[in-house]
């Protein structure tokens, strides 16, 4: 079979991720400023889509064209495939969003236009254009004395066409819309709005006193915002990523959207100056900008959102005898599940503890991100005046928060913190930390191992497991991990971690392999929770899994590059995605048989099956042992799998579908899990 029979197209796959997500801000079963959010994520999404893989897929097909390769050809049709799927898209979101307009209008939330404001309200609104809007406007003419200005990225714009009564010249320029002030501005006394670009459309007159505004057309353009580094040592790593960080928003250009009912010639002078073609068009019949609706999901309408959740203390954190949290961890392994299980009282307390604790020699711990509302920093910092030695990883590569993980290693740096930014050429992805504590019988180490960050605003709607342990094995292996981060050398084997890229490929590709069934042991059972299944490999080894009678299921949120029950190739293979209120994030991966022992495999961790997390990041996976955790991860493997569940299922042609076909009687996941916390955490 050819690739593009046994693969489903990795750019593709993922719009149809973010399609998923459109598709909750159009469920009128989803609270109605939640589904503001979800039209916010969406265009959130979509733009980095195009700054990073449409940008680099351009500059492949540059490359390509410039080496006369004739693999530009298939460059070129996934370029022509994703402006058509966007495309679609646009119209789907064009009626979620008029939907949601007109469902905010029922609840008393109105976006009007300007022309159906009244007397009281236009003036309310021309007050604050005045004494507001127009002091900080800077408009710019283009002609002979005048170069076409510099579009900076995602900034919203109105090109202006404007004629000399005098001459009946026709005159072009361009308006930024200041991206310091709020997009919804507020007419009377209600939650009633016009958006900034509308009324400074219609106050545009005052910018061009004595000439004729003859239109003017909303557009915005999109730039490559990925940097590509090769820095070689930390230093030089730092002062790299803060230069090119500088220069992305002069990144080429990859995207011009602009209003549908602007005229052709307009939209050829701006592709012209921007260096585009008509291929990186998108002309939209609503509004552009959609993660500016992020402020609009933020209003003060509790009746219009999720019921609050305020997460639980892990059963073992809390009540008598979990004042000590190393001493609940030397009682056993302790499994936190994020955001059901609250972030502050068992991770951010766990570094808290170190910090004051007296017996605490050194904390180890590795940041990919981090916010600015958590307590870990401080508590690192508090633990450096202790005098505890603490080393830090901090990725400042992380894709969107390379400025803010820089502000965080100089903070660090400034206390005495050993900062160190990663090994050459690979991103630190792990999410461990290690606390080294001197205890009566000696020095003991206490391991922390997670799917997410360290990060106290993503843990309160990304879904993640942490792992609490002091078992020695694992100890010694996170020993090993943060020698080789800091130091020199790989560690040749590890006993409880799986680690990339070292390892984590091989000892994947054995556990599938060992699910074939034999004449000792009957059919394999593999399943696997991920946010992105992108290998070939890895999906090569599934398909020949399932070929041998292998039961696979996958639950994928985002990217799903294989092609599930094709006939002869994946029949035993079922993928559903599960989106809604969290953001699910945790990799599971189950193998019934495991690596040939009396026992089965659980694993988890921060790797995905993506080329990119196998072989070009840092990754670390532990095997969990205790029983008690084990049948806490079956549980919850049995109820994503649960065939009444709320989620989309994945057909052989690429296709998903929204399942079970009654949604009112589907049962969601995430409302269960909160019961299911609520229950372990009550006295009673």
């Amino acid at each position: 079979m050819t690739a593009d029979e046994t693969l489903i197209d990795r750019e593709l796959s993922w719009l149809s991720f973010n399609e998923r997500v459109l598709r909750l801000a159009a469920d009128t079963s989803v609270p109605l400023l939640e589904r503001v959010k979800f039209c916010a994520i969406f265009g959130t999404n979509l733009d980095e889509f195009f700054e990073v893989r449409v940008a680099g897929l351009q500059d492949q097909l540059d490359s390509l064209v410039a080496a006369g390769s004739n693999d530009r050809r298939t460059t070129l049709a996934s370029l022509n495939d994703i402006a058509s799927e966007v495309t679609r898209l646009s119209g789907v979101q064009h009626l979620a969003l008029d939907a949601i307009i007109t469902d905010l209008a029922d609840h008393h939330i109105e976006i009007v236009p300007v022309a159906s404001l009244d007397t009281e309200e236009l003036a309310s609104a021309r007050t604050t254009y005045g004494d507001l809007i127009y002091p900080v406007l800077t408009p710019l003419a283009v002609d002979p004395g005048h170069p076409f200005p510099y579009i900076s990225n995602l900034s919203l714009n109105l090109a202006v066409t404007i004629r000399d009564p005098d001459t009946a010249r026709q005159l072009f320029a361009r308006v930024k819309v200041p991206p310091s002030l709020e997009r919804f501005v507020q007419v009377g006394s209600g939650e009633r709005f016009v958006r900034i670009e509308d009324l400074i459309a219609s106050e545009i007159g005052t910018l061009f006193p004595g000439l004729v505004v003859e239109s003017t057309h909303v557009f915005r353009v999109t730039r490559d915002a990925d940097i590509d580094l090769d820095g070689s040592d930390a230093d030089d790593l730092l002062v790299e990523v803060e230069s090119k960080l500088r220069r992305r928003r002069f990144g080429t250009a990859v995207r011009l959207e602009i209003d549908a009912h602007a005229p052709a010639s307009l939209i050829e002078l701006l592709l012209d100056e921007l260096d585009l073609g008509p291929r990186d068009v998108s002309r939209a019949e609503g509004w552009l900008g959609l993660r500016d609706l992020w402020s609009l999901a933020q209003l003060d309408r509790a009746d219009l959102r999720y019921e609050q959740w305020t997460p639980v203390t892990a059963e073992r954190l809390s009540g008598p005898g979990a004042a000590d949290m190393f001493a609940v961890i030397r009682n056993g392994d302790v499994m936190v599940h994020h955001p059901y299980e609250s972030f502050s009282s068992s991770v951010e307390r766990f570094i808290a503890e170190a910090a004051a604790d007296a017996q605490v020699l050194a904390i180890k711990l590795t940041l990919y991100r981090t916010s600015g509302d958590g307590q870990i920093v401080e508590s690192l910092i508090r633990a450096v005046a202790a005098g505890k030695q603490v080393a830090v990883l901090i990725e400042v590569t992380a894709r969107f928060d390379e400025l803010a993980n820089i502000a965080w290693a100089r903070k660090l740096e400034e206390a005495g913190v050993h900062v160190v930014y990663g090994v050459v050429g690979f991103k630190t992805h792990t999410k461990v930390a290690l606390v080294i504590r001197g205890e009566a019988d000696g020095l003991r180490r206490y391991c922390h191992v997670a799917t997410g960050n360290y990060n106290a605003t993503t843990a309160r709607v990304y879904e993640d497991i942490s792992l609490f342990s002091c078992d020695a094995s694992l100890g010694d292996d996170l020993a090993k991990l943060f020698n080789n981060l800091t130091g020199y050398g790989t560690p040749s084997s590890y006993q409880r971690l799986l680690v990339a890229p070292s390892r984590l490929r091989p000892q994947m590709l054995e556990l599938i392999a060992n699910e074939f069934p034999t004449s000792e042991r009957g059919p394999g059972r593999i399943v696997m929770k991920m946010n992105s299944l992108v290998d070939p490999e890895m999906i090569s080894a599934l398909y020949d899994a399932s070929a041998a009678g292998v039961s696979i299921d996958l639950i994928i949120r985002g990217i799903c590059c294989l092609r599930p029950g094709k006939a002869g190739l994946s029949d035993n293979i079922r993928v559903r995605s599960i989106v809604g209120r969290y953001l699910e994030h945790s990799r599971i991966y189950h193998f019934a048989n495991g690596s040939g022992m009396d026992r089965s495999s659980w694993l988890l961790g921060s790797a995905d099956l993506m080329q990119r997390n196998l072989d070009h990041r840092v990754e670390a996976v532990v095997d969990v042992l205790d029983p008690i955790l084990i049948a806490r991860l079956r549980r919850l493997i049995e109820l994503q799998l649960h065939p009444e569940l709320a989620c989309w299922t994945l057909d052989a042609d690429g296709t998903w579908t929204r399942s079970p076909a009654q949604r009112s009687t589907a049962i969601d996941l995430h409302q269960s899990l909160q019961l299911l916390a609520s229950i372990r955490s009550s006295p009673d």
